[in-house]
């Protein structure tokens, strides 16, 4: 019970950027190696320590696994969907009598463990195999996914530029821890916000206070039913009596719960008047059962008082996750389980206790116990008098996440990019700062090669000169001869 209620809102606050299926996944996963270390417990510390860490994975499953089955269901069949689902707790501790008792009995209470945890390992592996689930309300997987490489990408090209400009890896480890921590802070604001907009849901609030009342009787029931009727009626099989009303009844009214809403026309406003019609006939069977003599009449009233007390769990779940937006049914299944169990089954069976021990008559005890259902009925029959709107089709938050998660993904590409031209544009400037000294021992070069040059031509100049001079006497003495001649 402590681990499902620690990582209740957990796994809901996760959903909403983390793929669901892979929660899931996850959880299954610790539920199996809880369940084998169950089986591999050597004392009583052992054993408790690995039936919390099993609450863990049972916590993907009631956070997940419902907003999950109301996507998918046909809008006429919501509510039956969902008592399929739910009928699937009174029918697992059938079969778990069963089969514990079986496998304990002829191989050991070990094995029972064990054969437990290979049979879930399909569904572990399902949960990471199958193609990702898209939660109506939550970023859709692809965009999710794709955040992440770019965020990558950001980083590393920061740190990078970091590293360029002498900055120590310890400092860029320090800040890395305090963007970490930043990180967390927005998660928990975040979580704050939401659990302030399911408080301050006025349908919310008083279908989870109805379930609350609901809840404390039945987790009594579970836990003193077998000693009372023992007590009372002197049943000679008290846990069977008890145990196989408990089942046969919680799975005909489980799914008869269901398709009566759906045949009502599945509304908010129905389904208050189912709650509140059905807890107070069922309480009022339940309260007169404790009330005969007769164990016959006992067994008669009390099977027709679960049954009706048993169909709320289809209509109570449907209130749930259809009088919030999509976006918070995980957190909105998360609180209201850890709600029923914190303040309704966890402390029933000590009060009830304490209540015996005072009174020390089961009889008055186990009716003074039913008489909650009525509270329970009256409080949700005030539901259906409140201001309730169906709030499934609310996806604009969807749209806007979406939104904001497409455009960030671009923005931080648009950053690597203008970070990257401005790491290129920075080499290119040091590259040509590299270059100019080899540009001036160029011109260097040339110029003195030019300057090696300069006196030949100065020579060859002096040589024309001297050339052309010595030819002067010649040209004159040719024309002298010329004009003797002429």
């Amino acid at each position: 019970m402590v681990g499902l209620l620690l990582a209740c809102p957990i796994f809901a606050s996760l959903a909403k950027r983390v793929n669901p299926f892979r929660l899931i996944g996850v959880g299954l996963s610790v539920w199996t190696l809880a369940v084998v270390g169950c089986g591999l417990s050597f004392n009583f510390w052992s054993i408790a320590v690995c039936r919390m860490v099993v609450g863990v994975g049972e916590a993907s499953f009631i956070s997940l696994a419902a907003p999950f089955i109301d996507d998918n269901a046909p809008v006429d069949k919501k509510t039956s969907w969902l008592g399929v689902f739910y009928m699937c707790i009174p029918t697992g501790y059938a079969i778990g009598y069963l089969y514990g008792g079986s496998v304990g009995q002829h191989l050991g209470w070990r094995y029972a463990f064990w054969g437990e945890a290979i049979l879930m390992v399909p569904f572990v592996i399902l949960g990471f195999v199958l193609k990702p689930l898209q939660l109506k309300g939550c970023a859709p997987p692809e965009i999710i996914n794709a955040t992440i490489p770019v965020d990558t990408a950001a980083s590393s090209v920061k740190d990078d530029v970091k590293m360029k400009d002498g900055v120590s890896p310890k400092d860029i480890q320090e800040e890395r821890a305090g963007s970490s921590s930043n990180s967390v802070l927005k998660e928990v604001l975040r979580f704050l916000k939401d659990m302030k907009a399911l408080l301050v849901d006025k349908v919310f609030v008083v279908n989870v206070l109805g379930y609350v009342a609901y809840n404390f009787v039945i987790g009594a029931y579970s836990y003193w039913g077998p000693k009372a009727g023992y007590s009372i009626y002197q049943m000679k099989s008290a846990d069977i009596i008890f145990g196989g009303i408990t089942v046969v009844s919680g799975i005909i009214g489980t799914l008869a719960g269901g398709y009566i809403l759906d045949r009502m026309n599945n509304t908010i406003s129905n389904a208050f008047k189912l709650l509140s019609m059905t807890t107070f006939i069922g309480a009022a069977f339940c309260f007169g059962a404790f009330c005969f003599k007769s164990l016959y009449g006992f067994v008669v009233l009390f099977a027709i008082g679960e049954l009706l007390v048993f169909a709320i769990q289809g209509p109570v779940n449907f209130i749930c996750l259809h009088c919030v937006k999509p976006s918070l049914r995980p957190l909105s299944m998360a609180i209201s389980t850890v709600s029923i169990h914190i303040f309704g089954d966890v402390p029933s069976a000590p009060l009830v206790g304490v209540l015996q021990d005072h009174i020390n008559n089961w009889r008055k005890t186990a009716l003074i116990l039913s008489a909650v259902f009525f509270p329970a009925a009256i409080i949700w029959f005030i539901g259906i008098f409140l201001h309730s709107v169906d709030r499934f089709n609310e996806d604009n938050e969807k749209q806007i996440t979406t939104n904001r998660s497409s455009v960030e993904p671009s923005l931080e590409l648009e950053k690597v990019q203008q970070t990257n031209n401005e790491q290129v544009t920075t080499n290119r400037s040091s590259a040509e700062s590299s270059l100019e000294p080899e540009k001036v021992q160029q011109t260097t070069n040339r110029s003195s090669a030019e300057s090696s040059f300069e006196p030949e031509k100065v020579q060859q100049t002096t040589n024309r000169s001297s050339a052309e001079f010595s030819l002067e006497p010649e040209k004159v003495q040719q024309t002298n001869e010329t004009s003797t001649k002429t």
